[in-house]
């Protein structure tokens, strides 16, 4: 096993839930292939480079290709997110923040409309004209919108141009978490609580929790708090702010640096990153999310110095 390929205890959590088709479920190639595609994903090479030991880069490839054309790295992830649930391993207070990722020179060069590409995204959904890139002061950027449980754990996940603001992706990301429950129904995507810092402090978003009934921790801006004064009464009471349990807002830091290390994502190398503005998770970000959910899918959530 090299560094960073799944152990045998994560291995025997992530082959229950992978699809049969095509390949035999006992089939010891089908462990090799995933260990390639998280090394690839995680050291950020072109494919042609990958090392011999994980078998053909093209039998690597298109495996990647194929699972990402039916949705399956997504599902998977869904799927660890519901065996953590039923295991009491999710904490459901959400904390919300983005990360900008600098785009590699070889994600220029993809076409406006995907569909005239030689080969088309495809995917569960559509992926948007800009690919999910975009000009911000940083340069050429990408940037991943994050909803992160208390113990670390991704819960969902949306992509978009780098010079997008992050309080009108609040709404989709928080949209996009829907866990499984174990005995079926409806599955579950109200937090008991929201955590965010200032950008997300608008009338807007602080009316969706309301209207969900959901508890947030976020403070207001200078600038907001100057209008509301100077308007008088009519400006209303100022949103309170419990800065004691703000302080736990830092599990969606930790797991924003959890994700970074993988080099795919911390250089967005791929203009084509197959994503559904619904849909919870990308394709480039799947694996390595998934493989950090298997890592804390067995790991019980630590209580924060802070409180929480």
């Amino acid at each position: 096993m090299g560094r960073g390929d799944l152990s045998d205890e994560q291995w025997s959590v992530l082959e229950s839930l992978l699809p049969a088709v095509g390949v035999s479920l006992r089939s010891p190639g089908r462990r090799r292939l995933v260990d390639g595609v998280r090394w690839r994903v995680r050291t950020g090479v072109p494919w042609r480079d990958l090392p011999r030991e994980y078998g053909p880069w093209q039998t690597v490839y298109g495996l990647f290709r194929r699972w990402q054309r039916q949705g399956v790295w997504a599902r998977l992830l869904t799927l660890l997110q519901a065996r953590a649930d039923a295991a009491g391993l999710i904490t459901w207070e959400i904390n919300v923040d983005s990360t900008v990722c600098r785009a590699h020179q070889h994600a220029a060069g993809a076409r406006r409309n995907g569909a005239e590409q030689k080969e088309p995204p495809g995917g569960v959904g559509h992926e948007p004209d800009d690919h999910g890139l975009g000009r911000s002061r940083g340069g050429f950027t990408t940037k991943i919108h994050l909803a992160c449980e208390q113990g670390q754990k991704p819960l969902s996940l949306l992509v978009t141009a780098g010079q997008r603001g992050d309080s009108p992706q609040f709404e989709p990301v928080l949209n996009a978490i829907r866990v499984p429950r174990p005995g079926g129904g409806r599955p579950r995507a109200r937090p008991l609580r929201v955590r965010g810092d200032r950008a997300y402090s608008s009338r807007a978003n602080r009316a969706y929790l309301r209207r969900r009934g959901i508890r947030c921790t976020i403070p207001e801006l200078a600038g907001q708090a100057r209008n509301r004064k100077s308007r008088g009464r009519t400006g209303g009471r100022p949103p309170t702010v419990d800065w004691q349990d703000y302080k736990a807002r830092h599990a969606v830091e930790c797991g924003i640096s959890r994700l970074k290390p993988c080099r795919l994502l911390h250089t967005s190398a791929t203009a084509a990153h197959s994503f559904d503005r619904n849909s919870r998770v990308p394709t480039p970000v799947a694996p390595p999310a998934g493989g950090l959910a298997v890592r804390l899918a067995s790991r019980p959530h630590r209580p924060s110095p802070f409180g929480s």
